[in-house]
């Protein structure tokens, strides 16, 4: 199997969650968690039941702090190169369940310096603009806003860099070049930048006085950027951060997550439903070459990219699911059919998301976080 790549700022290949979790370090999510989250949740929710989310790092402990009376809050965020597509979503959905069952407190970091720094072609005006347009995208998924808080790196700076520089103090270069594979040229900004990411893990601690757990939900590849925010944390009387990651939605080509470099494979919530259609019905499946030989053969769901997106976002039924499988498997169900209901389900999405976006526009400063 071809070796997989999976950092922060890349990913490429066919992932091995399994042996992602050996490599970064991190725990599966097991059946006995499961039990503890479905107690809080009264029932599991779809990205837990299928496995989306499945690695973590003190989930158990984060439980055992709220069983003690002790609220958590959430961090996760979005690092804003161009318009939001629904692999961005993914985190986001689950981070607002999370925030209804826990009644947590959630701060969303829009980190517009380091795409600048981080993305030679991206001027930072840009970068700036892409900070409100994704903003929106975060409050169409129906965060409490009494409860939620948006920031720009670039303006809540004041409040970041004070936390930032003291968690720099304690990261040596060498363990930066470790974690993030830094070199002679990275530029310095970049190489400072991992200390900005890592100010939200403790800032909303010190902004109110006193130490509060914090749970990051977020994709596998942001693992790395609290690797060492986790290290730090004792040495400046914090928490350390835990986190829960969830796997990567695929893009609608062969093979590989979706990515806004693919723009022909990837949906963006700000796609025209007749475009983000066009798109799902040149999609890579796992049928056969005629329908002849899928009705003979059956068509394989597992390398199918359109079975992944109802498994990933648009289905929820198990049952419903699992008939999909099947009926693929077996030859009843062919892929034009499987792409027309696939495109009305995705259209009808991002009419309601698109409409969300825009009456976002009226209360975007209720959200948002400044110094």
């Amino acid at each position: 199997m071809p070796r997989f790549v999976v950092t922060p700022w890349e990913v490429k290949g066919k992932v091995d969650y399994d042996k992602l979790i050996q490599r970064f370090g991190t725990q599966p999510i097991d059946g006995k968690l499961l039990k503890r989250i479905e107690k809080h949740a009264k029932q599991l929710h779809v990205f837990l039941r299928r496995g989306i989310f499945f690695s973590h790092r003190d989930l158990n402990w984060i439980l055992d702090m709220y069983e003690n009376g002790k609220k958590f809050y959430l961090y996760t965020g979005r690092g804003p190169s161009g318009h939001t597509h629904l692999g961005h979503l993914i985190p986001w959905v689950f981070t607002k369940h999370l925030q209804d069952v826990f009644g947590a407190e959630l701060y969303f970091q829009l980190t517009d310096d380091e795409k600048f720094l981080f993305k030679r072609e991206l001027a930072l005006q840009d970068a700036i603009g892409f900070t409100y347009d994704n903003a929106l995208d975060v409050i169409a998924c129906g965060f409490d806003p009494k409860k939620t808080f948006i920031f720009s790196d670039l303006e809540y700076a004041k409040t970041l860099y004070k936390m930032a520089i003291q968690i720099a103090k304690h990261i040596t270069f060498s363990t930066a070049r470790a974690v993030f594979g830094f070199t002679s040229q990275s530029n310095i900004g970049i190489i400072f930048f991992p200390a900005i990411q890592a100010a939200p893990c403790f800032f909303p601690s010190m902004l109110k006085g006193e130490n509060i757990p914090c749970l990051i939900p977020a994709a596998i590849d942001q693992d790395p950027y609290w690797r060492p925010s986790r290290d730090v944390a004792p040495k400046l009387g914090f928490f350390k951060p835990a986190q829960i990651h969830c796997k990567f939605i695929p893009g609608l080509g062969k093979g590989g997550k979706m990515s806004a470099s693919q723009p022909e494979t990837c949906i963006f919530t700000t796609d025209l439903p007749e475009l983000a259609a066009k798109k799902i019905m040149n999609a890579f499946t796992g049928g056969m070459g005629t329908v002849r030989e899928q009705r003979e053969k059956g068509g394989n769901p597992n390398i199918c990219s359109v079975y992944q997106y109802f498994y990933f976002l648009f289905e929820d039924d198990d049952e419903k699911l699992r008939k999909i499988y099947d009926e693929c498997k077996g030859g009843e169900r062919i892929c034009g059919d499987c792409k027309e209901a696939l495109a009305k389900r995705v259209k009808k999405f991002l009419t309601k998301h698109q409409e969300k976006r825009e009456r976002a526009k009226n209360i975007i400063q209720k959200f948002m976080l400044r110094d």
